[in-house]
């Protein structure tokens, strides 16, 4: 599935105060590494940066990504990897794609968009307008874009994205079609067998690849794992809301089996095939990682992988290999690459690489997980970060964090900056798993998307009103922060609740729910908002969008009076997933609503907005930035609720 909202810090997936990854070779895995291509070298304020890289079959050529200024647009280039030379191969207009070499080696499959019409040259990242005719071309190593080979389009179906990719046995042209953010998506491939002029003889009959259409309907996830010949295994959601793992012979394509049935309770997040006949399964179990190793033909279970509380990510490795390696973080694990050896009949698993963080001791800080009642009784796990045994007087600094969104799971994981409030400031960071995403599957994605997307907000309140009841904290003290999706999350709590809270930061958040789709990639957002050009899903929009229910509180709540908290709005002026007018338009609705010339507005409160310049959704910015950007937030922070330094 590709990811059109959720993505850098959106999702607040683990971001470490270090370089950017270098990609690297090596003849061995105990051999020294070597630097391929290291992204710090690509511009002098490191504003470009590596999006995506795929490596050929010979590992002749490595064909990478590059975004400026954090862009959703990217730069495909293509590297020798023997003697690092950059080829002139140069790809442009390139968004949302993937790149999937064909086994011959010469050359790969991405998908990209028209390119702009002549004499309208934009600053890529800066555009507003919708993006719309996604295509899928192939590229032949050494030639021009120009020749590129135009595999696929729908122009009956504007709004559509298409992904290619060849499967693992390299016989097989794989296009799985998405509409939205839902994860559900059809599926058509291409037997290469079938091209008896290959992909040259597509350009030669100026046609489009001839697909066979296994699923044509938007009904489930479809996601392969594996294939034998024409049998192929399916990570799927179809009848099945923690998903579970299927299997079909192209030549009976209306027989499905059960390979691996779905879970009572925890969500089946990802396979990986390996050793020939074995896979790498990975659960989410209360919003932890558990990871085992099954048979691939029955979905027997064969051993239990060891791992600590926390999250597995990036399972990586080929049928062909015994050695398999994942990721693994926590709140008070900075990261782990663990290599997993097969070959025996007890797996092997050691740890390849460590991140280490000097004057960190995990042993200073406890984490616990709770269980707190939402409005409607619904149960909302929540992971509370702290100092050891910190007593609960009320008095602490709180971080209250979320998303709620797009069936995207929050996991624990590592976090410098907020170990540092935690260390520092006597602060308590924690992550609730509202309604919305995908922690419990499917149902409780659904239950916080569309119409009932208010569970989200009432989660989240409910989460605050926890940590003041346990005496954690009190509302003078307590910050929310969120982005993207989070970030409308934090700008619906503080027009709902601003009593509840001292400090409020939303990053790059969807603030206009009413004209969302009508700027670049929104309108993939609709199938978890809906869509205000439809009655009754603007009713449900105008409900609790932010930039629509700025209110005065002392207006609304006389005999309490109160403000809004104190708040930081962040944005970016590339960001072309959430473009910079859904803040700006908020910023500027609550100075006209907040700061009346008929009285003097009891709003004191500062509400300031934070723009940074040549970054994008929060992806891809170099370590000097995110620095910057984590200090100007949370020493705003840290003086409105007004916290002091401990050392």
């Amino acid at each position: 599935m590709i990811h059109l909202i959720g993505k850098g810090i959106s999702t607040f997936t683990p971001i470490t105060l270090g370089f950017k990854p270098k990609t690297s070779s090596t003849s061995s895995l105990d051999g020294e590494p070597e630097v391929l291509l290291d992204p710090n070298t690509l511009s002098e304020d490191g504003t470009v940066s590596l999006n995506a890289h795929s490596v050929s079959e010979d590992a002749k050529y490595v064909a990478y990504a590059l975004s400026t200024s954090g862009s959703d647009w990217v730069t495909i280039k293509v590297m020798r990897v023997e003697d690092k030379k950059i080829e002139p191969d140069t790809l442009s207009w390139v968004k949302f794609s993937e790149i999937s070499w064909t086994h011959d080696n010469k050359g790969f499959f991405y998908s990209r968009y028209p390119a702009p019409k002549e004499g309208k040259d934009i600053d890529a990242g800066t555009e507003t307008n919708t993006n719309l005719y996604h295509e899928v071309y192939y590229h032949f190593v050494g030639t021009d874009q120009s020749k590129d080979i135009l595999c696929w389009k729908d122009p009956e179906n504007p709004k559509y994205l298409f992904g290619a990719t060849v499967t693992a046995d390299g016989k097989y042209i794989i296009l799985s079609i998405d509409e939205g953010c839902d994860p559900v998506n059809k599926f058509y491939y291409c037997d290469m067998s079938a091209l008896p002029n290959g992909l040259e003889g597509l350009r030669e009959k100026n046609d489009l690849l001839p697909f066979l259409k296994l699923i044509d309907t938007f009904d489930a996830m479809y996601d392969l794992i594996a294939n034998d010949e024409t049998v192929f295994t399916f990570l799927t959601n179809k009848d099945a809301p923690k998903y579970k793992l299927v299997r079909v012979d192209l030549k009976e394509p209306t027989v499905w089996t059960d390979v691996l049935q779905e879970a009572e309770k925890d969500v089946l997040e990802s396979v990986c095939a390996v050793n020939g006949s074995q896979m790498i399964v990975s659960y989410l179990s209360d919003v932890k990682s558990v990871l085992q190793i099954r048979d691939l033909n029955s979905g027997n279970l064969l051993h239990q992988l060891p791992i600590d509380i926390g999250s597995v990510s990036e399972i990586s490795g080929r049928r062909e290999d015994s050695t398999a390696f994942f990721w693994f973080t926590s709140f008070l694990t900075p990261g782990i690459v663990y290599q997993c050896n097969l070959a025996n009949k007890i797996p092997d698993m050691k740890v390849f690489r460590e991140i280490t963080v000097p004057g960190f001791d995990r042993s200073e800080f406890q984490v616990d997980q709770v269980f707190i009642p939402s409005k409607d009784g619904t149960e909302i796990p929540m992971f509370v970060v702290a100092s050891k045994n910190i007593p609960l007087d009320g008095s602490h600094p709180c971080l209250l964090c979320g998303y709620g969104g797009f069936n995207i799971s929050i996991t624990p994981y590592f976090s410098v900056s907020r170990i540092v409030l935690t260390r520092h400031l006597g602060a308590v960071f924690c992550i609730a798993n509202i309604r919305g995403g995908g922690e419990y599957g499917e149902e409780w994605h659904k239950s916080g998307s569309l119409a009932k997307k208010q569970n989200c907000f009432d989660d989240f309140i409910s989460a605050a009103e926890y940590l003041v009841s346990a005496d954690y904290t009190q509302p003078s003290k307590l910050c929310i922060e969120g982005g993207s999706n989070g970030g409308l999350l934090v700008g619906a709590c503080i027009n709902q609740r601003p009593d509840l809270f001292g400090c409020a930061l939303a990053h790059v958040g969807v603030m206009d729910m009413l004209r969302f789709h009508k700027f670049t990639i929104g309108h993939a957002w609709t199938s978890d908002y809906g869509c205000s050009d439809k009655e009754e899903e603007f009713q449900w929009l105008i409900k609790y969008s932010p930039l629509h229910n700025v209110r005065r509180p002392w207006e609304l709540h006389a005999s309490q009076p109160h403000q809004y908290p104190s708040t930081m709005l962040l944005t970016a002026d590339h960001d072309d997933r959430v473009v910079p007018l859904h803040t700006l338009k908020l910023l500027a609705t609550l100075q006209y609503v907040l700061s009346t010339s008929l009285e003097k507005s009891p709003q004191t409160n500062p509400i300031i907005g934070r723009i940074e310049c040549k970054a994008g959704h929060g992806g891809g910015r170099p370590t000097q930035k995110m620095i910057d950007e984590a200090a100007d937030r949370y020493s705003f922070m840290a003086k409105m609720l007004g916290a002091s330094w401990i050392e």
